[in-house]
């Protein structure tokens, strides 16, 4: 590891003071709150810590003055950062940056930040293939934690308020010290008696019981955009659970769940559709009144069109979601056989297979009946 002092930025001369002040500030610059995800910041303010912890303590600096690293248990042998601290980093940062009592930043442990979020909420909410494509309003129903009308979420009775609480003087936190290598060590948790609030309701709301919220049913409109499918997820900010004794609402997550359609099947953007046609109509030619999302289209099927065969409807399928335009509707020919042939269309295909130099069944006791019979 570099150099205490250079780590710190400070002379070998420094004073106590001179080396709190630069740690201070290198502490600010590299720790892991401040660089999320950052691994080589993380390193450096780990190092920054040995340093101060060595640096701090008048017997361990002369030491390391003396013999370096190994006066003070050098890189393998010395003491971590845990056992100095009982904690590792998250006391070691307690301890500087606003643990209990007076920081070396100047800066007192702060009370209660106020009654907790709720929670946040998930529901499934089921709609139509057509609302899903095109977009549109639908109503989510639910049972939700809400705030008590009767004493506006405060959880006292009438006329009553919540008081301080007295085990942790109003703080939600209660301090307890810890002996370590390198003094005593401050350290806090939520007050158990008021749950971190601060406050105890001396007399409770009858309605919530001292809660401050209920639970009553809930009805949001909730605004679907074009192009969500099955799994989309909308955010409703604030329109979770309600946080107790007038604590803010967490958010609401309304997972969506598409119903299938009778026609079309969704391919990404694209939706896909089979048309059925005859097969005089494939071998001939027709147009076909094909019934889209969007209305009825006209199909031209050319003659000789074959079983497979694909039509590409331009910007009549889903719309992008994340984008402008729609994706294509693609419409796949279906050739139907008949097996329900009359005498009369039995002799027309027959001949038309003569014509054609075609082997076929002779009548209904021919083809027909053999391979009826070679599944019996």
């Amino acid at each position: 590891m570099a150099d205490y002092y250079d780590l710190l930025g400070v002379s070998r001369s420094a004073s106590a003071d001179e080396i709190k002040k630069a740690y201070r500030k290198r502490a600010r610059e590299y720790h892991p709150d401040a660089n999320p995800g950052d691994a080589e910041a993380e390193a450096k303010f780990k190092d920054i810590s040995k340093a101060y912890q060595v640096l701090s303590d008048p017997s361990q600096r002369q030491r390391y003055d003396q013999f370096g690293e190994a006066g003070v248990g050098g890189a393998g042998g010395g003491p971590s950062a845990e056992d100095l601290f009982g904690g590792g980093l998250g006391d070691i940062f307690e301890t500087f940056f606003g643990g209990g009592g007076q920081s070396p930043f100047g800066a007192r442990q702060r009370g209660p930040s106020g009654p907790p979020r709720g929670q946040d909420t998930e529901v499934i909410a089921d709609i139509e293939f057509g609302q899903a494509v095109f977009g549109d309003q639908i109503d989510v129903e639910l049972k939700l934690p809400v705030r008590c009308d009767t004493c506006d979420g405060s959880g006292a009775a009438e006329n009553t308020k919540p008081v301080t609480c007295v085990e942790c003087d109003g703080l939600g936190q209660v301090q307890r010290v810890r002996q370590r290598l390198l003094g005593q060590m401050v350290t806090a948790s939520p007050c158990s008696r008021c749950g971190g609030l601060g406050e105890v309701v001396a007399s409770p709301c009858g309605t919530c019981r001292g809660e401050g919220r209920v639970t009553d049913d809930v009805s949001y409109k909730v605004d679907v955009p074009a192009g969500v499918d099955t799994g989309s997820t909308l955010r409703l900010t604030r329109r979770g659970a309600a946080g107790p004794r007038g604590g803010g609402n967490g958010d609401l997550y309304v997972h969506l769940r598409v119903a299938e359609h009778d026609t079309f099947v969704r391919d990404g953007d694209e939706l896909v559709c089979e048309v059925p046609v005859s097969i005089a109509q494939a071998a001939l030619g027709t147009s076909l009144g094909l019934e889209t999302l969007d209305g009825p289209e006209d199909l031209v099927v050319p003659p000789g069109t074959q079983p497979g065969h694909v039509f590409t409807l331009r910007q009549r399928g889903v719309p992008h979601l994340q984008g402008r335009g729609r994706g294509d509707l693609i419409a796949r020919v279906r050739v139907d056989v008949p097996t329900d042939l009359t005498d009369d269309e039995i002799g027309l295909l027959t001949s038309f297979a003569a014509g054609r130099n075609e082997n076929v069944g002779n009548g209904k006791e021919g083809l027909f009946s053999r391979i009826k019979s070679a599944f019996t």
